[in-house]
């Protein structure tokens, strides 16, 4: 008997992925739940794990196709691999073979060629990585599909191409003469492996040189979740920074020899896109104020402790924050609605965005049904979301559906600044940093902890009027707390 292994659900709007590695090959044999393949969208990484023991006998879409929803990605059955499975991966083959273009998703045609990792004449295992395609959403590795030797190549870097187009050719008639190359043992020094792109990017980002990160994927590759482990584990050796290294040699006198051009990615550019349809689709606005922290700041001094052994979670601001938030949502609803065509849809609930950094960008989390939440469970959720985010854990579904966002710019420093709108939303609270500063108040100068907010609003759905009260209630909710329980 076979079980279908198929892609699952991504989330909101994620229709396709691309599979990013295979854990297994045809012919393992698989235990409940062990991890098969692990597939990439534009924002997450997806673990694919076996629905039942036993061998796989088929991999239907093999590393760098992108896959549907539901699509079929392998069969498993119990025992051992059919005879007619092993005859088919034993059959020889022919004397030379296209390598083309993978499917690159519903709606999406073409591709740019960004990197090829092998030139013309090397010798090439099965499946061994060949090239690397960009389209606007995601990055597709094209892995060899025979062993051979790369007899010729049809598209170079930075060049388009089309769906089901050629990119090169292998000949496979000397295949027979090249080393058969152990991938028993997994090392990160492995030349004839490609990382995964995710480990590559969060490589650079964080300066990690090459042999640094052991791999634990198929032939010793380097996985995202490899890197992240790598960097919590111990100190690790890095690159020096272009910084560094400008400091350390000698000045050119010529200024265009000390510039460093590099092609923007089609992700880079479809994200440069969105940003600027945000900004020319909403009527964007921005209004500001400050709050005045000592209540806030003594109330949690007070009951931080007894919190912490009560609910086994830290007080922190943000609970603070996200109930003023929701307080000043029911006063002016406005705010948490969104335009659709010529309709205004109002939100009878708050599904909050609460931005997080993490090691690979910044993602915003949504707190669902938050104004339903105590302050326990908004700092157990954003704590839970957090450490998933960090993780590279959290899901599409858990990014998507957000009514309204806070972003939270203090954390680094940020003293003002105006946050850009997350469409469909109408409106972002931006926080900033705590700093101390005199303030007349009764007559008298004093020093107080102050923070600057800072709301963007759609003035399209949004008046001023609504978006300066709503930040005033904002103000008021948090310089006298106890205005959120008598609901004022």
């Amino acid at each position: 008997m076979s079980t279908e292994v198929r892609v699952p659900t991504l989330g909101e709007s994620v229709s396709e992925a691309t599979i990013a590695t295979w854990f297994k090959k045809s012919g393992d044999q698989v235990e409940v739940d062990e991890m098969l393949c692990e597939l990439e969208t534009d924002k997450v990484t997806v673990e694919v794990p076996s629905p039942v023991a036993g061998t796989i006998a088929e991999i239907i879409a093999p590393e760098g196709s992108i896959v549907s929803v539901e699509a079929l990605l392998a069969l498993i059955t119990e025992g051992a691999v059919t005879a007619s499975v092993t005859s088919q991966a034993a059959a020889a083959a022919p004397a030379s073979n296209p390598v083309m273009v993978p499917t690159l998703g519903e709606s999406v045609s073409e591709a740019t060629v960004s990197i090829w990792y092998k030139k013309l004449g090397d010798m090439v295992m099965q499946d061994e990585m060949l090239c690397e395609l960009e389209t606007d959403k995601v990055s597709v590795e094209v892995p060899a599909p025979v062993a051979g030797v790369l007899s010729e190549i049809f598209a170079i870097e930075g060049s388009i191409v089309k769906a089901g187009g050629q990119l090169a050719v292998i000949g496979s008639d000397v295949a027979s003469s090249a080393p058969v190359k152990d991938v028993s043992v997994p090392t990160a020094s492995r030349k004839d492996v490609e990382n995964a792109p995710s480990a590559k990017k969060l490589m650079a980002e964080e300066n990690l040189i090459d042999g640094s990160v052991v791999g634990t994927g198929k032939g010793g590759r380097v996985m995202k979740e490899d890197v992240i482990k790598t960097l919590k584990s111990a100190p690790v050796i890095k690159e020096p920074s272009k910084q560094e290294v400008s400091m350390r040699a000698p000045v050119p006198a010529d200024d265009a020899s000390r510039e460093e051009r590099v092609k923007m990615s089609r992700l880079r550019q479809t994200i440069a896109r969105r940003l600027k349809d945000s900004q020319n689709t909403a009527a964007m606005l921005t209004t500001f104020n400050e709050v005045d922290m000592t209540e806030v700041m003594a109330l949690r001094h007070e009951y931080k402790d007894l919190f912490l052994k009560k609910h086994g979670v830290k007080l922190g601001f943000m609970s603070f924050f996200t109930k003023a938030c929701c307080h000043a949502l029911r006063e002016v609803p406005e705010v948490n609605a969104e335009i659709d065509g010529t309709d205004i849809v109002f939100k009878n609930f708050v599904h909050m965005g609460i931005a997080a950094g993490t090691p690979t960008g910044l993602v915003v989390p949504v707190l669902r049904d938050v104004d339903a939440l105590s302050f326990a469970d908004i700092e157990k959720t954003i704590a839970e979301k957090g450490a998933r985010a960090r993780d590279g854990k959290l899901s599409m579904a858990e990014m998507q559906g957000g009514t309204f966002t806070i972003s939270n710019g203090g954390v680094y420093g940020s003293l003002m600044s105006a946050p850009i709108l997350n469409p469909p939303q109408s409106g972002i609270l931006g926080m900033h940093k705590i700093q101390d500063r005199p303030m007349a108040i009764n007559g008298q100068v004093v020093i107080r902890p102050m923070m600057y907010l800072a709301l963007s609003y759609d003035h399209r759905i949004v008046d001023g009027k609504g978006a300066v009260t709503f930040l005033v209630r904002v103000k008021e909710a948090l310089e006298d707390p106890r205005r959120l329980l008598m609901d004022l």
